[in-house]
């Protein structure tokens, strides 16, 4: 009997952790993940900021991995494995002096990397403020992943106009977004019906 709980526990746990079977495609994700949608929701109700955006930059940090991590920093001539290149953890990929600032400004003191409701919110936040702090339009996904990835001020002087690759990679970012845009204003009515309505749709 405690085989079989434990068995059932672990399934469980590897199905709330698992990254959607289909991340092209935002409404195949909500309608996999519907506490998400739910989570998603709340974001934007709390920080004014489109489900797209977070949702397209959180796919190029993770790829929707709850544990993901950066890659390793590497000493004596690139042979020996020493740490990672940033704190970065989780969904969201937000580096751990952020994470406590966010935590210390919303209250939300128990918020976990790896929880998904907390890393959407944690996003809507930091995009709440790229508008506040250097006047970036909550939509523009590509400038705020610029912010997301040099910091508000690393944004400010323009470090990444030295990084050709980040600027392709904010332009694919950008193009996600509004895809997944697209896409969510053909499901999204659907996604916000309760559990009840869906029965007779």
């Amino acid at each position: 009997m405690l085989s079989i709980s434990a068995s059932l526990l672990a399934l469980l746990s590897a199905c709330s952790t698992t990254p959607p079977s289909s991340r092209e495609n935002i409404c195949h994700i909500f309608e996999e993940k519907r506490d998400w949608f739910d989570a998603a929701s709340d974001m934007r109700d709390t920080w004014g900021v489109p489900l797209h955006v977070p949702m397209a930059m959180m796919y190029q940090e993770s790829s929707f991995r709850h544990d993901a991590l950066p890659p390793r920093d590497y000493i004596f001539f690139g042979m020996i494995p020493w740490g990672r290149v940033s704190s970065a953890y989780g969904y969201a990929q937000a580096k751990t002096m952020t994470w406590e600032d966010y935590k210390r400004e919303t209250g939300n003191s128990f918020a976990d990397r790896d929880d998904f409701d907390d890393a959407i919110d944690f996003m809507g936040w930091f995009i709440s403020k790229s508008q506040q702090i250097n006047g970036v339009s909550k939509w523009d996904a590509r400038a705020q992943y610029l912010n997301y990835h040099e910091g508000w001020g690393g944004y400010q002087r323009k470090t990444y106009r030295k990084k050709q690759w980040l600027i392709s990679v904010a332009d694919k970012v950008d193009e996600r977004s509004l895809r997944y845009a697209a896409q969510l204003r053909g499901c999204e009515e659907d996604l916000s019906k309760g559990w009840f309505l869906r029965l007779f749709t």
